[in-house]
């Protein structure tokens, strides 16, 4: 069933669907990315603060052993002393693992944005299952650590090899070196070595980091059904809406009939479409009341020959109007004229009927 589940996750995720597995917990997180820069920051360290290092901590332990038969040996006395060292390997070691520490998390935000969720903090009985610690064990993600960590041994092997290969001779000489002489020597080659080791890493981390994404993005993937319901939950059900649609249309139609009565002139295609027009003295403009075609214009005509309300058959105007003024809008300006005249007749065939 599991199989056949992954097998209809055909659709890439959503916005929503990754932005809800970021708040989750799950991201996209390569250990290689971390430990290239934890392992790059160490490079940088070394070769930047060593000498102050080494110097902050030589004076002191030299001024400890120079003056040995002055220190109190009792309780108080050697508390003093840790406390001293304390302190001297704290000034002297506290910026470069400050350093460390910042590369660590810079290791993390390079792959993700901060992650603030203590989803991944509750026990979930499920990974007690044997069959779980089975696919964990014999799965695809486990396949691919163990051939990462076989890649990465031989890759630095080899990397060694390549480095050290060429300086056997000199490092079978630096046993008889002077240690003024020894200690940068050695400093170069380990920097030669960690050099070469840190640029191997970046492209295995380069991998590692494109094969878990790849993982975390399958993991996302979403069957057809899935995206489905969240469009339903984003845009609402469409059948709900198409009905609340009708009866938005409906409860408008009906408003619009019961405004025909009062309307001054009804402008007809004839037969296609019908615009009513109300004008009293006082408004600006006349306003449409209603409008429609075919079936809504044939009933508009039929409520205005019931209530004595003047047809007018102008197909242009009709048109014209049925396009341009909208439901309890006044006419566009620009049938001002047209619209003056037909109320113009209606009133003055008012007016000779009256009698």
């Amino acid at each position: 069933m599991a199989d056949e589940d992954d097998s209809e996750k055909t659709q890439d995720p959503t916005q929503k669907r990754l932005d809800d597995a970021h708040q989750r917990g799950d991201v996209v997180k390569s250990q290689e990315v971390n430990t290239w820069f934890v392992i790059a920051g160490a490079a940088l360290v070394i070769s930047t603060f060593s000498g102050s290092i080494g110097s902050g901590i030589e004076m002191p332990l030299r001024n400890l052993l120079a003056n040995a038969h002055l220190i109190r040996t009792d309780g108080l006395g050697l508390l003093s002393l840790a406390k001293n060292i304390e302190y001297v390997l704290f000034a002297a070691l506290g910026v470069p693992f400050l350093l460390l520490m910042l590369a660590a998390l810079v290791g993390n935000l390079v792959q993700h944005r901060l992650v603030w969720s203590a989803e991944p903090l509750v026990p979930k009985f499920s990974k007690l299952s044997p069959m779980s610690g089975a696919k964990r064990l014999f799965g695809k993600q486990a396949m691919a650590n163990f051939v990462k960590g076989i890649v990465k041994i031989v890759a630095l092997g080899a990397v060694m090899i390549a480095v050290l290969w060429p300086e056997r001779h000199r490092i079978d000489a630096m046993v008889r070196l002077d240690p003024a002489v020894l200690l940068p020597a050695a400093k170069s080659l380990s920097m030669q070595l960690i050099g070469a080791v840190v640029a191997m890493l970046a492209a295995v981390a380069a991998a590692d980091y494109l094969f878990q994404y790849r993982q975390w993005f399958e993991r996302q993937k979403m069957s057809l059904q899935e995206v489905k319901e969240e469009y339903k939950q984003m845009e609402g059900d469409p059948h709900i809406k198409g009905r609340i649609r009708q009866l938005r249309q409906a409860r408008m139609r009906k408003r619009m009939m019961a405004a025909v009565p009062s309307a001054s002139v009804v402008i007809t295609n004839p037969t296609h479409f019908a615009v009513a027009l109300k004008y009293e003295r006082g408004m600006g403009a006349p306003v449409c009341v209603a409008k429609g075609a075919d079936a809504i214009a044939l009933r508009i005509r039929e409520i205005a020959k019931e209530n004595d309300v003047p047809i007018v058959e102008n197909p242009p105007l009709a048109r014209a109007l049925h396009a341009s003024v909208e439901i309890d809008d006044e006419i566009p300006v620009e049938h001002y004229q047209a619209v003056a005249e037909v109320i113009g007749f209606v009133m003055r065939l008012k007016q000779g009927l009256r009698p």
